[in-house]
């Protein structure tokens, strides 16, 4: 590996939820579980939320649910798109993850569906720092 890949992590955050920030915000957590892993492996994990929720923030807006949302949510994954080099695509129906998937394989950009198929993976046997 010459050097580290930004990987988006993709998968659900709203999907499923109704609506409801309690679910929300432990979708958002599963995503991050795969950060670690990424990072391990040698690589810089991404989420597009952890972009979009602060955006969201410093335009006022009152959360992913305010009507600025639609403007920021699906577009930030987008660009950030344009910087990654694969996106992970954890389970669960996420129409915004699907959207992800699109996007990469219309660029040419590696999609996973494990951690353990990212370059690399091989250093996560390591487990977590002492």
């Amino acid at each position: 590996m010459n050097k580290p890949l930004l990987i988006l992590i993709a998968g659900p955050y709203r999907s499923g939820t109704g609506d409801d920030p309690e679910l929300m915000a432990a979708n958002l957590a599963r995503l991050e579980e795969a950060a670690w892993p990424i990072f391990r492996s040698g690589h810089l994990p991404m989420i597009g939320e952890w972009v979009a929720l602060p955006v969201l923030s410093s335009a006022g807006a009152s959360g992913p649910l305010d009507p600025l949302g639609e403007q920021v949510m699906y577009p930030t994954a987008e660009r950030l798109l344009q910087h990654c080099d694969g996106v992970l695509r954890l389970p669960g129906a996420s129409q915004g993850a699907d959207q992800d998937v699109a996007i990469a394989r219309e660029r040419g950009i590696p999609v996973w569906t494990s951690v353990d198929d990212i370059p690399g993976a091989t250093l996560t046997s390591a487990g977590r720092p002492s």
